[in-house]
């Protein structure tokens, strides 16, 4: 894969009120001198409130390369992002995540003979996002992109994303009837009664369209003859003119897209190795797979011969982008240019889910090509196994408490600590209490933490104790939320703004509350059944969730627990270790620790001038209330689904969904 060069570079700058203290200024220079010396491998053992993303951004700044930073979770990528969108106000930082707030992949169960069709919901305002991050890559070289291990997911072909651009400027020798029909080649859909992200809308020498990467700010290109005259940008929803431009670009509306004339060659690749897979099936005696692969992929086929696109299309990814079987395919990774930089934040986590998405996805997808429902090119749209990962990163960076072995072992010698905090903050003090009564003596200390006007947050080890828990301190009159994998992602980044603006107290979660959240306002973290040893009780995990009080001077930490475990011991004997560090370095430099203080990050919808949920009106209803207006929702999408109005069913079912989110708030 030919990788492509952006415009020539921009300097980054970097904007802080402060500057580099405590082990900080060391963390820099010993990383920066590695970087410069070519090393594939560094890391940094950074514990909480070390100032990791202030760090980090000097050494983006100063190594002065475009950066990929990976993040394990996306409530943790949605931090880093507004971090770093502080840190570098000129510049462009861009977020990279998955945008499915629901995914449900194609499957087969062999042994009750069951397929399962794709179901997804896609969050529109994410996959704008995504469009803005690749844009960016190709027009700046002063690009930060905060991704998800989505990251390594195949995206289509950056050489024909890059080409297939629909060029503007005034005076552009362009018939109106040639400018829709270069927008239906790079996807766009014509819809003259309400304009969209992706559409366009025609108006006698009038055209006016809303870009991929853009959710209210539209392009009106006016016509004088067969000439571009005028090019504007306005306001989506009320037509008012914003500013005259004399050149863009636009994009295509998918990251999986080809040309026109390259249709016709790949629909015949396709169907040689359907010949090909028919008559494997033929010579088994597999006919009901026979027949199965040739309808499908025959309706897939015909779908792409006339609309350029089919659902499911990245099943035929290999075919668009012109990789070789068994390759792999392009990712975001190759929309980067040569030498980058890629720093892996919580590397503890984020580098074992690099390396298992490959095999999961495999083993699922080869069950669906040996029973007939794809293709064997299926199994060429994969994430990027980890050596591929490897060869495809330039230079990397591991950011840890708590590194594991592997990064230890690449980074060698090249691992530095950063261990002392500029604020003289030391690790809090961790107390253990009896299992047995928890519930209850932990809501003495909520109440209490309460009315220091401070924050909690709550560990569990399930979902359903979250939720239970929350109701039951709900009725104590604790103002109180629950954060697990089912609320989706930009309502976590909301809900963790909310705990900081004191709309709430206490947060109560599962694994969700252990890496690299930043919340300086809470003072008691409390890790429910400490003592069931295992993943989300590991020595790892529980010094990730000590980490969570690591940023107010009056934290502490309480692990109920019956027993003492192995890990219960090492997390203290290593925050012990940290502490006297610290104690030593305050006591040298007569350093009296304070509590961080920092802003409220700017809203993710502030940042992307993205649209408020349509349920945010309802926040101040009763909960009779909202019961009522999902009973009548209810109603009107049962209604909607029988008439086939299948997209409002939708709409209404998000709806729904949202709505019963509030019943716990």
């Amino acid at each position: 894969m030919t990788r492509l060069t952006p415009m020539p570079s921009r300097i980054f700058q970097l904007n802080a009120p402060f500057a580099a203290a405590g082990d900080q200024p060391r963390a820099i220079e010993q990383t920066l001198q590695h970087l410069r010396q070519g090393e594939k491998h560094h890391g940094i053992l950074g514990v909480t409130g070390s100032g990791k993303t202030f760090t980090v951004a000097n050494i983006i700044a100063q190594y002065n390369r475009p950066a990929l930073i990976i993040a394990p979770n996306k409530t943790l990528a949605a931090q880093l992002f507004t971090e770093l969108k502080e840190f570098f106000p000129h510049n462009h930082v861009e977020f990279f995540i998955s945008y499915y707030d629901y995914y449900q992949p194609e499957a087969y169960v062999i042994n009750t003979d069951t397929y399962i069709a794709k179901d997804s919901s896609i969050n529109d305002d994410i996959d704008k996002m995504r469009h803005q991050a690749t844009r960016a890559l190709f027009e700046c070289n002063d690009t930060i992109i905060v991704a998800s291990v989505s990251c390594i997911y195949g995206l289509g072909s950056p050489e024909n994303y890059a080409q297939l651009v629909c060029p503007l400027h005034v005076g552009r020798e362009l018939a109106r009837d040639a400018l829709l029909s270069e927008l239906i080649d790079i996807q766009y859909t014509r819809n003259d009664r309400s304009l969209e992200r992706g559409n366009f809308r025609v108006r006698g020498d009038v055209v006016d369209i809303l870009p991929a990467h853009q959710d209210r700010e539209a392009i009106r290109v006016e016509f004088y003859g067969d000439q571009i005259e005028t090019i504007t940008t306005i306001d989506a929803l009320s037509g008012r003119e914003l500013q005259a431009v004399d050149q863009l670009t636009l994009y295509p509306n998918s990251h999986y897209i080809t040309a026109r004339t390259k249709i016709a060659a790949i629909v015949q690749e396709i169907l040689t190795d359907l010949g090909v897979r028919l008559r494997q099936f033929k010579n088994a005696g597999k006919l009901v797979e026979y027949q199965r692969l040739e309808q499908r992929t025959g309706q897939d086929v015909e779908t792409l011969e006339q609309l350029g696109f089919c659902p499911g299309i990245e099943n035929y990814s290999r075919y668009l982008t012109g990789v070789a079987a068994g390759e792999p395919p392009p990712t975001l990774l190759d929309y980067f240019p040569q030498k980058f930089l890629t720093i892996i934040d919580e590397s503890h986590i984020a580098v074992p889910q690099l390396r298992g998405m490959f095999f999961g996805d495999r083993s699922r997808k080869q069950t669906l090509v040996d029973y007939g429902f794809r293709l064997p090119a299926a199994l060429d749209n994969r994430p990027l196994n980890f050596d591929e990962f490897l060869t495809k990163t330039d230079q990397l960076l591991y950011i840890s408490a708590t590194p594991a072995e592997w990064e230890r072992q690449q980074a060698g010698t090249r691992y530095t600590e950063l261990i002392i905090r500029p604020t003289g903050l030391v690790d809090p003090r961790i107390e253990i209490r009896p299992a047995h009564g928890q519930v209850d003596d932990l809501l003495g200390e909520i109440k209490q933490t309460v009315q220091d006007e401070g924050r909690v947050l709550v560990t569990t080890l399930t979902k359903k104790m979250a939720e239970e828990l929350t109701r039951y301190y709900q009725d104590f009159g604790i103002r109180v939320r629950y954060l697990h994998a089912d609320i989706d992602s930009l309502e976590r980044a909301e809900l963790l703004r909310g705990l900081r603006k004191g709309e709430y107290d206490v947060l109560i979660g599962i694994n969700l509350l252990r890496e690299g959240l930043d919340l300086p306002e809470v003072q008691l973290v409390a890790v429910m059944d400490a003592d069931k040893e295992g993943f989300l009780r590991s020595k790892t995990a529980l010094i990730q969730i000590v980490g969570r009080a690591a940023r107010n001077v009056k934290a502490y930490v309480i692990f109920y627990a019956d027993r003492r475990t192995q890990s219960i011991t090492a997390c203290i004997e290593e925050t012990e270790r940290r502490r006297n560090m610290q104690l030593e370095h305050n006591r040298q430099h007569n350093i009296v620790p304070r509590t961080i203080q920092k802003d409220l990050p700017q809203d993710l919808r502030e940042i992307f001038g993205l649209k408020q949920p349509a349920t945010a009106a309802t926040v101040a209803l009763s909960n009779s209330e909202v019961e009522k207006s999902i009973a009548r929702k209810t109603r009107t999408m049962r209604k909607a689904a029988a008439a086939l109005d299948f997209e409002k069913a939708a709409e209404l079912r998000d709806e729904i969904q949202s709505l019963r989110l509030m019943l716990l708030k």
